[in-house]
């Protein structure tokens, strides 16, 4: 199938009262975990690339190539989308001109005027391409991949206005941070959710810092318009866990030298549980 963008994906996703995953990928361990648990879940997915990874993974074409390349080799029929994460204005310029599917220009920390400016910009770029357009008003609290922030509640009048520049998504702030939740965390703000739901006439919208969010919540949130959610530091932590434990238990030294495949294997099987985990409760098993 190839890449395409997240635009029907979501749509279908809003109207039928699921949220579409995007798992964030940062090697090609990663990508092929995510894509054989979408295929075999028939999901649609999306593949999340923050600036950093981009960069880890030797630039933004490089991630596509390999991106489209894995899709064919491994016979990928479901939609996936390719998405950069948290992108800068000339981040997201460089994965257009890469070759990717979505993209997402984080401007919640400019002014709204020139937050909206630069949306628009792109925007006009992504309708051309056929590319997908994620936008951001209120910053997501936390830090991911060096990108940090404070957790702002946005505002549904400010939702309204970039919504209506008719970008595919909108990520707003309603309490939700990047990272593990402290203790003492609040819990997502459902009446600025419903708020901005409302405001922005059914725009489908974007979760992030899914991690650790209770199930709970998670589905009352995808009942208020939420049809993407973003997941990165739980695949972390599992892949983090089943390698240590492998190591711990001296299964990597095989007297037959190194072998990083062995080595990975009980970690990448780890995402594909934590993946298929999330689908599940995201509700888009099947949907592809």
């Amino acid at each position: 199938m190839g890449l395409g963008s997240a635009k029907e994906m979501l749509e279908k996703a809003a109207a039928g009262g699921y949220a579409v995953g995007q798992f964030n990928i940062n090697n090609l361990e990663w990508t092929k975990a995510i894509l054989q648990t979408a295929q075999a879940a028939n999901s649609p997915v999306i593949l999340g690339v923050s600036e950093g990874a981009g960069k880890y993974m030797c630039g933004f074409k490089t991630v596509a190539v390999m991106v489209k390349a894995m899709i064919e080799e491994m016979n990928i029929t479901v939609p996936v989308a390719l998405h950069l994460d948290h992108g800068t204005f000339e981040g997201a310029v460089k994965c257009i001109k890469a070759g990717f599917s979505s993209i997402m220009f984080d401007g919640s920390h400019y002014p709204i005027e020139e937050n909206i400016a630069k949306t628009t910009a792109l925007k006009n770029a992504c309708d051309v391409l056929g590319l997908s357009l994620e936008a951001e008003v209120g910053a997501i609290g936390g830090e991911e991949d060096g990108v940090i922030g404070g957790g702002e509640l946005a505002d549904p009048a400010e939702c309204k206005q970039v919504a209506d520049l008719g970008v595919t998504m909108l990520a707003a702030g309603i309490g939700n941070i990047h990272g593990v939740y402290p203790a003492n965390w609040k819990g997502l703000n459902f009446e600025v959710l419903s708020a901005i739901h409302e405001a922005v006439g059914g725009k489908p919208l974007v979760l992030h810092g899914g991690t650790g969010i209770p199930d709970d919540m998670v589905k009352k949130a995808i009942s208020l318009g939420v049809a993407k959610i973003n997941v990165n530091t739980e695949c972390q932590l599992s892949f983090q866990q089943a390698t240590r434990a492998y190591i711990e238990a001296g299964k990597d030294q095989t007297g037959k030298g190194f072998d990083p495949r062995k080595l990975l294997a009980p970690g990448t099987q780890a995402i594909c549980d934590k993946v298929l985990e999330k689908m599940q409760l995201f509700g888009s098993v099947g949907k592809a």
